[in-house]
Formats: structure tokens, sequence, C-alpha cells
């Protein structure tokens, strides 16, 4: 996105309505299938088509996965891969991101669809901002700012980041909340964000650092430990008026 954006209150997050917010340039257009609702931003109308074609395949051979392990969806710990050699790639790649940040490889499920996906158009637009429910996969420019939705935080909407390159490049930028969103977490953190090379990794590791935040004293400690991490280029952890902040990331005043 190249603009910070001013977001509601929490209310209207479920419903998505703060994507009408985005001054986006591109097109944009949403696509869903059972609980993914993924809102893509784009330099081609013709790829709406394409998307959901392949979040519906996604879908289904995540479903299918589970249908067989439902011991895999609810584990909260990480379960070895090589226990399931016939996994399709998507849930090898959430397997390979809870290992690393310590969760149950659901944890990861909301970006690595997000990126799957977004992989797929980048032969079609190789400019892309793909969403889902907050964990963003982004390609294609060299500067992205983003606002930070932080449920009841007086900083909610009025903080954000700008992750910059000198050329144009991918990343996953994925949020954890303890009061924003459907997704268990076992911290008090309104707000966790995470840049990682890949979305699925953001994502695993936004619910991992989230679950550590009980107080504010602990918001440095998270980002230093999230940082510590291969893979992880910044962090910020929001809880209450308190931000610690930390890696190759600007904050930025969305309200300036």
């Amino acid at each position: 996105m190249s603009k910070g954006v001013d977001l509601p209150h929490p209310s209207s997050y479920r419903q998505r309505s703060y994507r009408r917010l985005a001054d986006l340039e591109s097109y944009s257009f949403a696509v869903r299938v059972e609980e993914s609702d993924l809102w893509i931003s784009g330099l081609k109308s013709d790829i709406e088509p394409l998307a959901y074609d392949r979040l519906l395949h996604y879908r289904q051979s995540l479903s299918v996965f589970l249908q067989r392990h439902p011991e895999w969806r609810d584990s909260l710990v990480p379960v070895a891969a090589a226990e399931y050699p016939l996994a399709p790639p998507l849930v090898r790649r959430m397997m390979a991101a809870s290992e690393v940040a310590g969760v149950g490889p659901m944890a990861a499920v909301a970006g690595a669809l997000a990126e799957a996906v977004g992989q797929d158009l980048i032969a079609l637009s190789p400019e892309l901002v793909v969403e889902n429910g907050g964990d963003i996969f982004l390609a294609g420019r060299s500067e992205y700012c983003l606002a930070i939705f932080a449920g009841i935080s007086p900083l909610s909407g009025r903080i954000g980041i700008k992750v910059s390159a000198p050329g144009p490049f991918s990343c996953g930028v994925c949020t954890s909340s303890a009061r924003v969103g459907h997704s268990l977490s076992f911290g008090r953190a309104d707000a966790l964000t995470i840049v990682a090379d890949n979305a699925a990794l953001a994502d695993a590791v936004a619910t991992a650092m989230a679950n550590r935040v009980q107080k504010k004293t602990d918001l440095t400690r998270v980002i230093e430990k999230a940082l510590a991490w291969d893979g992880i280029s910044g962090a910020v952890a929001v809880m209450g008026s308190d931000l610690a902040a930390g890696g190759d990331i600007e904050l930025i005043d969305i309200l300036s």
C-alpha cells in the first residue's frame, strides 16, 4: 500500500470495512472461499478469476489434508514434517514456519494462504498486495507503508511502518492480537507485527511473540527474541499506549 491508512473502531474489523479506506491507484478486489477472505490489489484487472481459482485450490488441498489428519489441525506445538510425507506444499510451508516459531502449524495458515495465492499471481501482475485478515503478502515495489491496527490501543491506526529496499522485493507482514480477530492468543498484546522473508513465517512468529506478552515490560524482550531468528527483518509490539520496535523498518506517524 502506498500510503498509511487511519483505521476505524475494532467493531468494523470483522466485516473488513477498513479496506474501503485504502488509497490505492491499482485495481483491487476481494475473493472468498469458506473462511478465507482475501483482499488483493494488483496492476491488472484480469487477475481476479485466477485469484479465485488459486484460493479455491489451496483451500481444497488444505481441507482434504485436515479431514485426514484432524490431530494436525488442533496441535498447539510444532509437528514433525517427516510424519506427513504426503502433505501438500502449502501444509509443508506451514509446518516449517511453525517449527521455527514453536507454535502449532495452523498459526501460519492465513499468511501461508496469502503468499501462496500471491506467488501464483506474480506472473500476471508483478506488483501485488494480498491481505488475509490482517496478514499480508507484498511484492513488486521498493517501498510499502502500512498502518498498524491495534484494537483499543490509542496507537491503533495512528502509527505504522515503512518497509523498503533498493529495488522491488517481496515480504510478509503479519499481525497477531489478543484483542482483535478470532485467532487464538495466550498473551495480552494489542498488536504484534512481524516483517519476514515470507508470510507464513511472519504469521507464525507474530503468534508466538504475541503469546509471550503478558505485561508492558515484555514488549522489548519479545522484539529482541523475534529479531534473533533468521528471516525476520522487523517487529513492532503494542500494548495499550506502550510500543517497542526494532529491525530494518521505519516507524511512521499515520496522522502526519
